[in-house]
């Protein structure tokens, strides 16, 4: 969820309370996870940011259908205390953790090589983690940070899984974007720093217009190889994702927390479009909160725009040039 810089003034408060009123108000019946009964025994998952939040019960579902579930974490320590949790809760002694630090391309061809040497199959990718409220910043390889975490590195990491997903389909790949997109632009500059998109806001909205490009061109790509492609919105969320932002914006956070959705209900649209049979088959989509179909923005429908920004990717991350060995 987004909110204003100016958010220490009392109005925004009560502008929040309203915008809180008015999403519970609207909220429509979501899917329930609990009433699919898609079983994954021998199947492979990955979920990227699953030590917490919206991940975390991504990762507790998926591992109760007794798939082999790998939690995917920036944080050694809070990712292990997730397996402990996971394992305990599902009974599922197949869930584990590798390290993985979206914001370093480093780190993602790391964690590409661990899975492609250690593992024989991988039918769900869940390109969950990110965050939001980070200052501008640019990494040691030359990116910005949060573009590079919430968009960049997901885009490396799917590419350089793609041989072994196409291996294992039918296989699907799940992008966690945001509502928010519409209010995004979708400029390759912001992913060396070179232009800044105007706040963290700003940025984060462009990263999750990203998302929803990249599954869309994605989706084109492999057509015909049983490989699906579709990215959804989780809605407005309890979750961590505000830890980055200062005392005031995360006091009016607490303020409209009662009207959201938990961690749990946030996940539902995630865990659904990897899932339910009902998604079998369906890719290049964007799927709402209530895990109904829906048209994303204008800029997320350009065809055009979507193989620009896909070059540009690649070239920034030495795509075709720099395979996990």
């Amino acid at each position: 969820m987004e909110l204003p810089s100016a958010c220490s003034h009392p109005c925004w408060f009560l502008l929040a309370l309203l915008l809180a009123l008015l999403l519970w108000a609207g909220r429509r019946r979501a899917w329930d996870p609990r009433k699919c009964p898609t079983d994954l025994t021998g199947k492979t998952v990955i979920v990227t940011g699953a030590n917490s939040g919206i991940g975390k019960r991504v990762a507790l579902d998926l591992a109760r259908r007794n798939a082999r579930t790998i939690l995917a974490c920036r944080s050694r320590e809070r990712g292990q205390a997730a397996v402990e949790e996971i394992r305990a809760a599902t009974g599922n002694p197949a869930v584990l953790l590798r390290p993985l630090d979206t914001g370093s391309l480093a780190s993602v061809r790391a964690f590409a090589r661990a899975v492609l040497r250690e593992e024989e199959r991988l039918d769900v990718l869940v390109n969950n983690a990110g965050l939001t409220g980070l200052p501008f910043a640019v990494t040691p390889e030359g990116l910005e940070l949060t573009f590079t975490t919430n968009y960049l590195g997901p885009f490396l990491l799917t590419n350089l899984l793609l041989d072994l997903l196409k291996a294992s389909a039918p296989a699907r790949v799940v992008n966690v974007s945001s509502f928010r997109h519409s209010a995004g632009t979708a400029d390759g500059r912001y992913l060396t720093g070179q232009l800044r998109p105007g706040g963290c806001a700003a940025a984060y909205n462009s990263t999750k217009l990203m998302n929803v490009l990249f599954s869309a061109e994605l989706a084109r790509r492999l057509q015909g190889t049983g490989v699906t492609a579709n990215a959804l919105s989780p809605g407005v969320v309890s979750t961590g994702i505000m830890r980055h932002f200062g005392c005031a914006a995360r006091a009016l956070f607490a303020l409209v927390r009662p009207f959201i959705k938990s961690a749990e209900q946030g996940a539902a649209s995630t865990i659904y479009c990897a899932v339910s049979e009902e998604v079998a088959g369906i890719t290049g989509k964007y799927f709402e909160s209530d895990c109904g179909l829906a048209l994303p923005s204008a800029a997320a429908r350009d065809a055009g725009l979507a193989r620009q920004l896909w070059e540009e990717s690649e070239r920034l991350t030495g795509l075709t040039h720099c395979p996990p060995r």
